[in-house]
């Protein structure tokens, strides 16, 4: 690879200077902390920030602090994390800041496993017990990328276009089979299903954290290794091949990262939209396109986000609990028609 010029592409995509990248991060791993505290401290048991700084807490706090909110904190922040850093990997991947994961079928995947899983009675969820909804979600978005991956390759080598054709019919189908299964549901199968699609951090356990966190640790690692490439792809294939970059094993890179931690965030959260898509935009707009700045940033700002939403939906109608994927979509669609109108007004996007 031409270092000299990669690093000069990515110079062109950035509106921040190189020696404060390194410092917005740290802010935001800072907020992120912050933040993190708070929410652990909010709940229908009081505990101070004092208590919880100082270690000072009775056994009732302690219990509700360890066994019940920060597991639930640290799934919302890993996922995400998670859906924002690959939500702005997919848009350097397709050159379109409108893509989001749901284009390799991962969520839509994922709600055919948990619709047959719930309606079929699928042996393997009797048999993972509190798991086999989350286990079904993972192999069923794996699965559905997979086919998408396979589809991409028909022509004997990995063509973006093909995926983004193949993501639409799988999608498609999938989604299609689904509202079949809930046509065919009983009334608590579909409450069930119903509440696992809107997305939510209910049954959040130490197990599902330490599990999710091994799988989207390391996928938002390799991806953050790879940020100085994905810029080189904003420039088209044929500029990266020129580059030295090869295009399509970075893309082969990007879609299995992807898919491995949107598949760990869905099936451990359920549907939960807008943040793929919101995170990294916003991050973009602000600072700029390049990767080695809009990855780490996105996946920060995606924890905080995702976790300040976690909070105000468990919060706000106490003791009842707001789905957390109802609550980004409604405060996630208009915010960000504004952004779109803020930024091009009149103008097209494209």
């Amino acid at each position: 690879m031409n270092e000299k010029r990669v690093a000069a592409a990515a110079e062109g995509l950035s509106a921040v200077p190189v020696n404060s990248r390194f410092l917005i991060c740290a802010l935001l791993a800072v907020l992120l902390l912050v933040i993190l505290l708070f929410a652990v401290s909010i709940g229908i048991i009081e505990v101070p920030l004092s208590a919880l700084l100082s270690g000072r807490l009775d056994e009732q706090q302690a219990t509700a602090v360890m066994s019940l909110r920060l597991p639930r904190v640290l799934l919302s922040a890993f996922v995400g994390a998670a859906l924002a850093v690959s939500g702005a990997a997919m848009q350097g991947m397709f050159r379109n800041p409108l893509a989001d994961p749901s284009l390799i079928g991962i969520a839509s995947g994922a709600a055919l496993a948990v619709a047959l899983a719930i309606v079929v009675g699928v042996p393997l969820t009797g048999f993972l017990g509190l798991y086999g909804l989350s286990f079904a979600a993972f192999i069923g978005g794996l699965l559905a990328c997979l086919l998408i991956f396979y589809c991409a390759r028909a022509s004997g080598s990995f063509v973006v276009t093909y995926m983004l054709l193949a993501g639409i019919a799988v999608n498609a189908f999938a989604a299609s089979a689904t509202g079949f299964l809930i046509y065919s549901s009983d009334d608590q199968q579909l409450r069930t299903l119903t509440f696992w699609t809107m997305g939510g951090f209910g049954n959040a356990l130490w197990p599902s954290v330490v599990v999710c966190a091994g799988l989207i640790a390391p996928s938002v690692y390799f991806l953050l290794r790879n940020a100085r490439e994905i810029n080189v792809l904003l420039f088209g294939d044929e500029e990266a091949r020129y580059l030295g970059v090869n295009s399509e094993r970075l893309q082969r890179r990007i879609v299995v990262c992807t898919a491995v931690a949107v598949g760990a965030a869905v099936a451990v959260s359920g549907i939960i939209g807008f943040v793929g898509l919101v995170v990294p935009h916003l991050i973009r707009i602000t600072v700029g396109s390049d990767h080695r700045l809009l990855l780490p940033a996105s996946a920060l700002l995606g924890a905080i986000l995702l976790t300040m939403a976690d909070t105000f939906a468990r919060s706000v109608l106490t003791p009842l609990e707001v789905p957390v994927g109802v609550l980004t979509g409604l405060v996630g669609g208009p915010f960000f028609l504004w952004l779109l109108f803020k930024q091009y007004g009149r103008r097209a996007p494209l």
